[in-house]
């Protein structure tokens, strides 16, 4: 039978159920750490003992708050044994249907060989289960020794990140040894450039640097030199940013007709 649940009914009829499948329907049937807060930040504090900070997840739809850190002991350790424990967050429906979550240790079986994970529920509450684990981290132990921390867990993003991958923005940009200039387009943290140009000279270069920079917003992430522009037709061109702008080049224009294509990836701000 059709309900309407974002009504007035006059009583209640709101349920914990269906919070969590309109939770589960636009955010999908995956866990998630929401960005906020710590995000369930971990700190080892002693050889059995770790931190876990604040946080918000969300679990198979239903929403888990953390306000405050907490504490939990990891089980020492044995010399000359090997161990991997588990940190999750578990959902439990016990009786009269009574929903809670609280985070757990799930403790490994010591080998002298390589350890693997222990197992866990996963048996979905959409799909009736009463007992399920969203793994948080992976405790490795070797002997008494607590090693790094492993996060297993996904973080989020906001709607916001997600209008901003699909921001676009455009521009020209005029290419070295040519009167023309080709388009840079920026969609998210993607560029892309491409055009038809006329070089006017002819002459080998060896990573040769160029007048021109790449404008502020389109320059590529990484430090070291990344191709920006390779260029086809009668030329053997090859254009390399840098992340300050600086570009290099290699190859000779031969004063030909070319086409151009380059795609790389930018941490600029995204131009106004």
């Amino acid at each position: 039978m059709v309900e309407l649940v974002t009504g007035h009914a006059g009583k209640a009829h709101a349920t914990a159920e269906q919070a969590a499948g309109l939770n589960a329907g636009i955010l999908g049937l995956d866990d998630y750490v929401l960005n906020v807060h710590d995000k369930f930040k971990i700190t080892v504090v002693s050889a059995n003992k770790v931190t876990i900070g604040t946080g918000e997840l969300v679990m198979q739809g239903r929403h888990v708050s953390q306000g405050t850190p907490e504490d939990l002991i990891v089980t020492n350790g044995s010399q000359g044994q090997k161990r991997n424990d588990l940190i999750v967050c578990r959902y439990a429906k016990g009786s009269q249907s009574i929903e809670s979550a609280k985070l757990v240790v799930v403790r490994g079986t010591p080998t002298t060989g390589t350890p693997t994970d222990p197992a866990l529920n996963t048996t979905s509450p959409l799909d009736g289960g009463t007992t399920y684990d969203m793994p948080l981290y992976r405790i490795p132990l070797d002997g008494i020794t607590i090693g790094t921390p492993v996060a297993l867990f996904n973080v989020l993003k906001p709607m916001s990140d997600v209008w901003d991958s699909l921001t676009q923005r455009s521009t020209t940009w005029r290419i070295p040894y040519s009167n023309n200039s080709i388009s840079l387009t920026r969609v998210g943290d993607i560029c892309f450039a491409g055009g038809n140009v006329k070089f006017n000279q002819s002459g080998e270069n060896n990573y040769t640097q160029a007048r021109e920079t790449i404008p502020v917003g389109y320059r590529p992430a990484e430090t070291s030199n990344v191709p920006i522009a390779v260029f086809g037709g009668n030329t053997t061109f090859i254009l390399y940013g840098e992340h300050t702008g600086r570009v290099v080049m290699l190859g000779n224009p031969n004063s030909a007709y070319a086409g151009c294509t380059g795609v790389w990836r930018t941490t600029d701000p995204m131009p106004a």
